[in-house]
């Protein structure tokens, strides 16, 4: 019997939990591993020190290898287990699918940082509880020390990732229409392209974890705002319960709800100029990346990873065939994400 998988996470992790939902959707066997736990300390170390990971059985049994990043995870399980996947079959509902899995990582991870990191309450409740995750029998001048140094190092990042006083209107607005967007869409769909999860349903998910049941700024803003939403995130969190017949539930292109193209208006509001001006940050050599979201001001400091997924979506871009690509761009347009591939 082949040895499941290992996902080595955390429970305050958007990622972590969106890698962990996607495998119980998919029925992929797995085991979770606390993150900084003795069973974690067991298996190989990745590369680059982030979580989500993933750790693959080699023909003896053994977990010789180990994987990070969320979207590129998901797609090495797409070539692995056939069954459930999170992918459409229509070529145009993937990309747009893609992107606005990209749209979840890269933007709404902002509004999540900032909402635990900015206000009082959820740095109160973060310092206390980050550092049990891993160990509940932690001694308490540990739990104090670990409590101290996360509070203070996720406090002295949040101009470097871009949770400031001059950034916060483009952030809260930007949660506020989210919510009213996904409620908009859950009065009529279970997900955002057909009867079956995709993608963008898990990154969505997994952001939406914490801003919605974890930090309680958050939480009284999406209660307020959108309690559909709320449950919509808590149901996702396990849904291997949920009937999938084939490759069979998807939306094709002409059938893609206006509720969900309202969010590539959303995307091409906020998501788009930030990756471009991160991109131009680069190219003018600049160590900080600035740009207008909005109407309002947004700067921060500028990140490779971000530079790699515009190019990663420009490549799927431009790896579709004509007929799909102005399929794709024809649905673009007018939303603000077509500037992404001019």
């Amino acid at each position: 019997m082949t040895p499941p998988l290992k996902i080595i996470g955390a429970y305050a992790s958007p990622y972590s939990r969106k890698m962990r939902a996607a495998l119980r959707y998919r029925r992929i066997p797995f085991e979770w591993v606390p993150q900084n736990s003795a069973a974690a300390a067991a298996l190989p170390r990745p590369t680059v020190p982030v979580i989500p990971v993933l750790a693959f059985p080699d023909d003896d049994g053994a977990y010789t290898e180990v994987m990070t990043d969320s979207s590129p995870q998901i797609m090495r399980l797409e070539g692995m287990h056939s069954d459930r996947s999170l992918v459409p079959t229509d070529p145009v509902v993937a990309f747009i699918d893609y992107l606005l899995e990209d749209f979840a990582d890269e933007w709404v991870t902002k509004m999540m940082y900032h909402y635990r990191w900015y206000y009082d309450g959820a740095i109160d409740k973060a310092g206390k509880m980050l550092p049990l995750q891993a160990d509940v029998t932690l001694a308490d001048d540990a739990w104090d020390a670990g409590n101290a140094y996360i509070t203070n190092r996720q406090i002295e990042r949040r101009a470097l990732v871009g949770s400031t006083e001059e950034n916060r209107p483009a952030i809260e607005d930007s949660y506020v229409r989210l919510l009213g967007l996904l409620d908009a869409h859950l009065h009529e769909h279970d997900f955002l392209f057909g009867i079956r999860p995709s993608r963008a349903d898990m990154g969505l998910h997994g952001q939406l974890t914490q801003l919605t049941w974890w930090d309680p700024e958050a939480v009284a803003v999406a209660v307020e705002s959108s309690a559909r939403t709320c449950v919509w995130v808590d149901r996702n969190d396990d849904l291997s319960w949920w009937p999938v017949d084939g490759d069979t539930g998807w939306l094709g292109r002409d059938a893609i709800p206006a509720t969900t193209r309202a969010l590539l208006d959303e995307a091409g509001r906020t998501y788009a100029p930030f990756m471009l001006a991160n991109a131009a940050a680069f190219e003018g050599d600049d160590e900080m990346m600035s740009c207008t979201i909005d109407g309002n001001p947004y700067s921060q400091a500028r990140f490779k990873y971000q530079r790699k997924c515009l190019q990663w979506l420009r490549d799927e871009h431009a790896a579709l065939d004509d007929g799909d690509r102005a399929a794709v761009d024809t649905l673009l347009a007018g939303t603000g994400c077509e500037v992404l591939f001019a």
